[in-house]
């Protein structure tokens, strides 16, 4: 049956039919909001003292330009001090790096967030210490010392000095120094309690089940079961995350948890075994990134199945740790459109990474023994046009090398005050999906189906809650094409398919449109 005749048959179906010229992207709705994240690196995203750093009041200052986008939750990489720029491998468990404004920037920044309905996740990665951390200092060549066991000194747990590190490991930072990294011992019952009581401190820091002044979700970085895969410490998603994750829920039940699974697959162990409620679909991203219609209904269709009833994915085109999307399609816009909506359209909770809606630029320089080739990934967030103008967090200027190459530069129509006004910006694409995305909860929530042929080469994205139904359909190619009608399509999804201005029209190469029932 053609689109034509189906048009003609079913023209009085009333319909809401946007059309927009990007694109967007499963299981049972789970039992909270699904949340979108805006997912921010502290350093970059905004300085607030003038240093060229960013920091913790910097993201305060951010927080009215998160909530208008619409984003419900903020993601912070880690705020504890280390001597890495990405505060990964910290030298001190407790309290905020004095160049974020330590704790005091840190309670503001949670109460402006939580008096603007946002949701804000800490980012931590307590298997390891680093480099001056008082656990490393005062056991090193000590072997009697009170936490001596409190680390990992070598793989058959025996006496090791004089080793020059624990298990010899040493980490390079961008300025050239490097540090000394030691495995924390997660098997030990006195560590296992410092971490429970240290997760409650940071999610109930009044001590009496309110969550004020709390954070609302953990994002765990490299969870593992065998931790670096030594086979030294081991079981740990029943002996330690469980335990610790159950600790959390009893006194605050509302807060989640995100296990960044280490083998980047589809995350069934870290939810089933581990307890996380969420995980990141690497396997999702990889395809989203190569517009690969095929990749993409296969990888989403594998995720949604890997998804244990009750937990969830996290869906994104970027993070901290990838190259830039709109570097790895060419920077072509509307490319950067249609990965967009792909992204908003499918089953998960969404994640911005900050300036991923502006179409920041960059790519992972060449390997080096030092984490100064993933700055390019990380560049200051274009509040301005100029690169240069207060606010704008560029704290690797000292880094010559990096700031030579540094990929986004001044006047390149990737800032906020180049886009904010301008109706067909990537910005606002990115504010009219999210709003999309928030106003109708089929395709927040609902069922997730791929109904159209593989013979085109448009995906089809249809989203169903109820009596209400979404379509997304985006041309994943570099020339005009139509959609191919699935002959066992339901009637009812044939009449949207067929709606007022749906599908008639030939989509152009990389174009979008988006239709649904009232």
């Amino acid at each position: 049956m053609t689109i034509n005749r189906l048009m003609r048959a079913v023209r009085r179906c009333a319909l809401i039919v946007l059309a927009l010229a990007g694109s967007l992207p499963a299981r049972a709705a789970p039992a909270h909001e699904p949340e979108i994240f805006y997912h921010v690196f502290v350093r970059s995203f905004r300085d607030a003292d003038g240093d060229r750093i960013g920091d913790l009041d910097g993201v305060t200052r951010g927080l009215d330009y998160i909530k208008a986008l619409g984003a419900t939750t903020v993601l912070l990489t880690p705020v504890q001090p280390s001597p890495f720029y990405h505060n990964y491998f910290a030298t001190d468990f407790n309290g905020v790096a004095p160049e974020y404004g330590g704790m005091p920037a840190w309670t503001r920044l949670l109460r402006a967030a939580h008096a603007r309905g946002l949701h804000v996740y800490m980012d931590l990665e307590f298997q390891y210490v680093a480099g001056a951390h008082p656990w490393l200092t005062s056991t090193w060549h000590h072997p009697a010392a009170p936490r001596r066991d409190w680390l990992v000194w070598d793989k058959a747990h025996g006496a090791v000095d004089p080793l020059p590190s624990p298990f010899g490991l040493y980490a390079g930072a961008a300025d050239g120094t490097r540090h000394a990294i030691a495995f924390v011992n997660l098997d030990n019952p006195a560590v296992r309690a410092y971490f429970r009581r240290y997760l409650l401190r940071w999610a109930d820091p009044h001590g009496d089940g309110s969550g004020r002044d709390g954070v609302d979700g953990f994002r765990i970085d490299h969870m593992m079961d065998d931790l670096d895969n030594a086979h030294v410490v081991t079981r740990l998603f029943a002996g330690f995350w469980r335990p610790l994750i159950a600790a959390v829920k009893a006194r605050r039940p509302g807060v989640r948890f995100v296990g960044e699974q280490w083998d980047w697959g589809y995350g069934t162990d870290f939810l089933a075994r581990g307890h996380a409620d969420m995980v990141f679909a690497f396997p999702l991203q990889a395809a989203l990134n190569r517009l690969d219609k095929p990749a993409i209904i296969k990888e989403a269709l594998a995720t949604q199945a890997a998804t244990p009833t009750g937990t969830s994915q996290v869906v994104f085109l970027e993070n901290h740790d990838t190259d830039r999307f709109m570097t790895t399609i060419g920077d072509d816009p509307q490319k950067a459109r249609a990965g967009a909506a792909i992204l908003f359209a499918l089953r998960g909770e969404p994640s911005v990474y900050y300036g991923q809606e502006l179409g920041m630029r960059g790519r992972k320089g060449p390997v080096e023994a030092s984490d100064a080739p993933d700055v390019p990934k990380r560049e200051a967030f274009r509040w301005h046009a100029d690169l240069d103008a207060p606010g704008s967090a560029t704290w690797y200027r000292s880094l010559d090398r990096v700031w030579n190459a540094r990929v986004n530069r001044s006047h390149d129509g990737v800032s906020v005050e180049e886009q904010d006004h301008a109706p067909g910006s990537l910005l606002n694409w990115y504010r009219r999906l999210i709003t999309l995305r928030r106003t109708r909860p089929d395709l927040a929530s609902g069922d997730q189906a791929f109904p159209c042929a593989a013979q085109s080469p448009v995906l089809c994205v249809l989203r169903t809650m109820g009596t209400q139904q979404t379509l997304v359909l985006v041309n994943l190619s570099d020339a005009p094409a139509a959609p191919a009608i699935d002959a066992n399509l339901s009637p009812r999804t044939f009449h949207l398919l067929a709606g007022e201005g749906a599908t008639d029209a030939v989509l152009a190469p990389y174009a979008v449109r988006i239709v649904g029932t009232p």
